[in-house]
């Protein structure tokens, strides 16, 4: 008889472009159909200090500035959404960073589209180990 696996909590965002074309039912109705669970949510406005924390591993690099003007630039969802290698598995249905070459049938294989920005306007961030996703959670949740 096999263990039953725990479960894990991953923060989600749905980036402006996200929430500016209307896909945030989408997103999060792609996030549910896997078998996830949404525990939080709100809509915000993210700050640069806010930004600058969750980003901060990139500060100094040429994308950053860019990034996080983009990132401010209108309202975001945040979600915290539990399951199963919930990480692991947002990272697979959200696709490839380039949406581009992102695989049909993910989130931004299916429905971003390359900008010619510097910045990667593709609709979600996803958190990408338990540690980063604790640490974005807090950010974002204070939990």
């Amino acid at each position: 008889m096999s263990q039953p696996q725990s479960s894990e909590r991953t923060l989600i965002l749905v980036k402006p472009d996200g929430v500016a074309r209307g896909l945030v039912g989408e997103i999060i109705g792609r996030i549910e159909a896997k078998g996830y669970r949404v525990a939080d949510l709100k809509m915000m406005s993210a700050d640069r200090a806010l930004l600058t924390r969750h980003y901060g591993e990139h500060e100094g690099k040429p994308f950053f500035e860019p990034l996080v003007e983009f990132m401010s630039s209108g309202p975001i969802v945040a979600i915290i959404a539990e399951g199963n290698r919930v990480i692991e598995g947002f990272r697979s249905l959200a696709g490839a960073t380039d949406p581009t070459v992102a695989a049909p049938g993910t989130i931004r294989g299916d429905l971003a589209r390359d900008q010619g920005t510097k910045v990667q306007q593709n609709l979600v961030h996803g958190s990408d180990s338990p540690e980063s996703a604790a640490r974005e959670i807090a950010l974002f949740f204070g939990s």
